[in-house]
C-alpha cells in the first residue's frame, strides 16, 4: 500500500457540499489538510475546527502566503464558484502581478481563465489538483443510472445536444445545452446550469420532454475542471418538464449521487452517462424525427 503523504494539502473551497466530501475523504485516508475558504461562497460553519483562512478573490498573494506558510503545495479547487467582474476584485499587489501575466485571458471565457490561474500557482510552485482525485466515486463509467431509459427521441435530442455543447465548448462558452425534439430551448453561459433550466422551462413545447445534456469542454483540464451536476440539476429538469440528463461519463462530478437518482426515478426521468463519440455520426434507423 502506498504511505499516505503527511505534506497538508490545501482546500480551495467555494460553496456547497463537494469540499465538505473532499475534507471527509482526507480525514478517511489520514491525509492532513488546510482549508482556504473563498469570501462570499464557502460557508465558515462548515470549517469550524479546522486550520483555515477566508480570502477574498482579489486577494490570492495573501492566500498564496499562507499556504506556502502551512507548508501545501497540492491545491484542490472545488466548490461553487460564480465568476465575478473583473472589475470587482480589487487586486492586492501580487494579485495585480498575476493578472497582468494572465493579460486578456482575464477576459476569456471561463477554461481560459482558470488555464491562466492554474498556470500561475504552479509557477509559484503549486500543484492544482481535482476533487476526483479523493472523489472518484463521483463520477459515473458508461451507462443509465436510473429506472426509465431514454427513448428514440430523447436519444436524438441527446445527438442533437452534443452537436450544440460541443460548438459552444469550442468557444469557452458553457458546458450544458437543453434540446427539445431537435429544438435548442437553451445553452449554458455565465448564469450556470440551474439559471439556464428555469430558462427553459419557459421556452418548453407541448410534447416528449426535452433532455439536458453536460460535456467537457474540447480541450478542457479534466483534472481540475470538470462539470457538476446534483440534486439540484435534477429538481430544475423536472421543474423544467425534461425526460432527462445526459452527461459525459468519467466527465462529471455527480454530488449526492444516490439522491439524484431517486428524485430522478421518482419522476420518471432518466440520468444517462455517455461516451460522446458513440452518439455522433448518422442517425441510427428507426430514431424519431
Amino acid at each position: 500500500m502506498t504511505p499516505v503523504s503527511q505534506e497538508p494539502v490545501a482546500i480551495i473551497a467555494g460553496g456547497g457540499d463537494m469540499p465538505l466530501r473532499v475534507a471527509a475523504a482526507c480525514r478517511a485516508t489520514g491525509r492532513p489538510f488546510v482549508v482556504v475558504q473563498l469570501d462570499g461562497f464557502a460557508n465558515p460553519a462548515d470549517w469550524v475546527g479546522e486550520k483555515t483562512m477566508t480570502f477574498r478573490l482579489g486577494a490570492a498573494g495573501a492566500a498564496f502566503d499562507w499556504l506556502k506558510a502551512a507548508g501545501a503545495r497540492q491545491l484542490i479547487l472545488v466548490g461553487n464558484v460564480k465568476r465575478p467582474s473583473i472589475f470587482s476584485l480589487r487586486p492586492d499587489a501580487k494579485a495585480a502581478k498575476y493578472l497582468a501575466r494572465i493579460g486578456m485571458k482575464a477576459f476569456s471565457g471561463d477554461d481560459s481563465l482558470l488555464s491562466a490561474l492554474r498556470q500561475v500557482m504552479r509557477e509559484e510552485g503549486f500543484e492544482p489538483m481535482g476533487p476526483t482525485r479523493f472523489l472518484q466515486e463521483a463520477q459515473s463509467p458508461p451507462g443509465l443510472l436510473t429506472r426509465t431509459a431514454p427513448d428514440a427521441g430523447a436519444l436524438a435530442d441527446i445527438r442533437r445536444g452534443i452537436e450544440v455543447v460541443r460548438a459552444i465548448g469550442a468557444t469557452d462558452v458553457g458546458q450544458g445545452a437543453v434540446v427539445q425534439q431537435g429544438l435548442v430551448l437553451a445553452v449554458e453561459a455565465i448564469e450556470g446550469t440551474d439559471a439556464m433550466l428555469a430558462r427553459a422551462g419557459g421556452l418548453r413545447r407541448e410534447g416528449p420532454g426535452g433532455v439536458l445534456v453536460k460535456l467537457v469542454k474540447p480541450g478542457q483540464d479534466r483534472e481540475v475542471d470538470l462539470p457538476a451536476l446534483g440534486p439540484r440539476t435534477v429538481e430544475g429538469a423536472i421543474a423544467a418538464g425534461l425526460a432527462g440528463i445526459a452527461f459525459e461519463a468519467n466527465g462529471a462530478l455527480l454530488m449526492d449521487r444516490d439522491e439524484m437518482v431517486s428524485k430522478a426515478d421518482s419522476a420518471g426521468l432518466f440520468l444517462l452517462a455517455i461516451r460522446p463519440d458513440d452518439h455522433v455520426g448518422p442517425e441510427p434507423a428507426g430514431a424519431a424525427t
